[in-house]
């Protein structure tokens, strides 16, 4: 059974929501989950799991959450070399450019990533197939 990690942080609920779905679809697959808040997860965990989702919202000038995610995210990444990783977050407005950065980074840094998911905050409820296909993936 696959052990997969879903980290997350949200400000509005809307990351949230995409984080669940993500738990649920790697669960319909066997996976054993744990959704976490990025302040539960850090570097030394990460070879505790098979796979790892992470999610993150747009914020600013289109860049990840600056005081608690992207310090975790970069605690991180010197250990997800080969490790399987999902993307996820939720934008506003914009056009997801932090998505498409955040991936060349994973990608940087060795990470196998399966899939980057972004999607607009009115869109999401509509969309959550897309996440549990990303924790399907992710199991």
């Amino acid at each position: 059974m696959a052990k997969v990690a879903v980290v997350f942080w949200t400000q509005g609920g809307h990351t949230e929501t995409m984080a669940n779905a993500v738990a649920e679809g790697a669960k319909s697959k066997g996976a054993e989950v744990s959704v976490l808040f990025c302040s539960e997860f850090q570097a030394d965990l990460v070879s505790q799991y098979d796979a790892i989702a992470f999610g993150c919202p747009a914020m600013g000038s289109e860049v990840l959450e600056e005081a608690e995610f992207q310090p975790m995210w970069d605690d991180c990444s010197s250990r997800l070399g080969g490790k399987k990783i999902g993307l996820f977050g939720s934008y506003g407005w914009g056009v997801g450019e932090w998505m498409e950065n955040w991936k060349a980074a994973a990608d940087d840094c060795g990470a196998t990533v399966v899939n980057a998911v972004a999607l607009q905050e009115d869109t999401i409820e509509d969309n959550l197939g897309q996440c549990r296909a990303l924790g399907e993936a992710l199991a």
